[in-house]
């Protein structure tokens, strides 16, 4: 055995060494008192940069920086698209006026009239239709997810968009850096072989660039010669489809969008590829005079950790504020903080009817313990809790009033509204509304209800382990 001689650091090395320290914990310090809003979260990076020697202050730089400085685009197409069909008012109760008016103001859109929404429930619905607008794509495809995975499903779609790009269409692809696979996103590499063009968002080997990491584009979008646009909440992948035995993994629901609104979902693809690959899309083929398809009012909104950041929480917290007779959410992670709680609270007080639908066992083990943490602190919320069997419901949902709802990518948790870049549709239309009334009607009935009695019931080592991964949920 050879004795284990420790050398201790010399005076002058140790001096440089504290130094070192307190110099960097004061820089980043600084950061935080500059950036962060919440003293909760500005007092627990301060605490962590000073008790955690140097670690604490790389910690902060790989996740507590999440602005996103995106160079401003200047196409103005959007805006040329729109403007023939912002001026029309819709026809609905006065509280979904003022509702679409502090829209309005904080999304800096227009409501855009003329457009037809279908619902496409499943990848067995939407990957045909996907596919078909595909095959049939004259001039140009631009096509983003979060998720793209390189299974029979995905292939289907590698497949019609390298014949696309064959016969002369302009094919964009932008993929996330993350959720495709950050080591060796295998779908990228068939697409590039394909002939397909394609990106990957904030993906870098860049040690500066590293922070970035954890935000995440978040949006499903293909919009196909600029006048038939796809969004929701589908990733693509063999998952969202019926198997063998009949039966699919996840259950999730997507949009085909026609008339005005379409330009509003390339606004967000052509932005966030601009920001990308530094790209303009500003040829007249992504941007085609629309005409009115039918009588939905459509806003998009962009959410994300850059100048849009807080919108999707505005949004949600004005629309159960301003909610009279019923609030409807169903999304498959659930874990809002104070702010979005509070305003949940008042609307119960206020006699407003509040359903949240959740799965009763999401795809991830960890947000289901730091959900049912979550959810024991609703024990004096007035709001229905619905818990729904497998498969795994990754639909994203909320009306109000039965006029006016929310679709898209945004799920109702930290992430998606502070750290995603995320893209939703607000609608106002009484009978497009309906038909999501009736999916969370078919929810509500095949589920049970969860009561946080239920939850406070649980055994002791249970309870810790889920209030243990409750404080995970700013990063989850």
């Amino acid at each position: 055995m050879f004795p284990l001689h420790l050398t201790w650091p010399s005076p002058t090395e140790a001096t440089l060494m504290v130094a070192l320290y307190v110099l960097l914990a004061v820089t980043v310090s600084i950061d935080i008192l500059l950036k962060k809003s919440d003293v909760r979260s500005a007092l627990g990076w301060i605490a962590t940069v000073w008790l955690a020697p140097i670690f604490g202050s790389l910690l902060y730089y790989m996740f507590g920086i999440n602005r996103v400085t995106r160079r401003a685009l200047r196409l103005g197409r959007l805006d040329e698209a729109s403007r023939p069909f912002d001026a029309a008012t819709p026809d609905c109760v006065p509280n979904i006026a003022l509702l679409s008016e502090v829209s309005r103001k904080i999304t800096e859109s227009p409501l855009v009239a003329g457009n037809e929404l279908v619902i496409l429930e499943g990848g067995d619905q939407a990957y045909p239709a996907m596919l078909e607008a595909i095959r049939n794509a004259k001039n140009c495809i631009a096509m983003s997810s979060y998720i793209f995975r390189d299974d029979h499903a995905g292939q289907k779609f590698v497949e019609a968009l390298s014949a696309a790009a064959r016969r002369g269409v302009q094919v964009r692809v932008l993929l996330d850096g993350l959720g495709t696979g950050y080591l060796y996103p295998g779908i990228y590499y068939r697409m590039k072989q394909s002939g397909v063009t394609a990106a990957r968002f904030l993906h870098t080997w860049l040690p500066w660039r590293m922070p970035f990491l954890n935000m995440r584009n978040h949006r499903k979008l293909l919009v196909v010669d600029g006048g038939v646009a796809f969004m929701g909440g589908i990733n693509i992948g063999a998952e969202n489809c019926d198997g063998p035995s009949g039966e699919r993994s996840v259950q999730d629901v997507h949009f085909r969008v026609t008339g005005p609104a379409a330009c509003i979902v390339m606004d967000a693809f052509a932005r966030d590829w601009s920001f990308t690959t530094e790209e303009n899309l500003d040829q007249d083929c992504w941007w085609p005079k629309l005409k009115w398809c039918g009588s939905t009012f459509a806003r998009g909104l962009r959410s994300g950790p850059d100048a849009d950041l807080y919108k999707i929480e505005l949004l949600l917290g004005a629309a159960i504020n301003l909610a009279q007779k019923r609030i409807r959410i169903v999304t498959p992670y659930f874990l809002p903080d104070a702010r979005l709680q509070f305003v949940i609270q008042q609307a119960g007080l206020r006699g407003v009817s509040v359903e949240i639908v959740i799965p009763g066992r999401s795809d991830q083990r960890l947000m289901d313990w730091a959900m049912r943490g979550h959810l024991r602190f609703f024990r004096y919320i007035r709001a229905d809790i619905i818990a729904t069997p497998p498969p795994f419901d990754h639909t994203k949902l909320c009306t109000v009033d039965g006029e006016w709802s929310l679709i898209g990518s945004s799920n109702w948790d930290v992430r998606s509204f502070r750290l995603n870049f995320e893209f939703d549709l607000e609608i106002i239309d009484r009978e497009f509304t309906a038909k999501l009334d009736g999916l969370i009607d078919a929810r509500i009935a095949a589920g049970c209800r969860l009561t946080p009695d239920m939850l406070a019931a649980e055994p002791v080592w249970l309870r810790l382990r889920n209030a243990a991964a409750r404080l995970l949920m700013p990063y989850l």
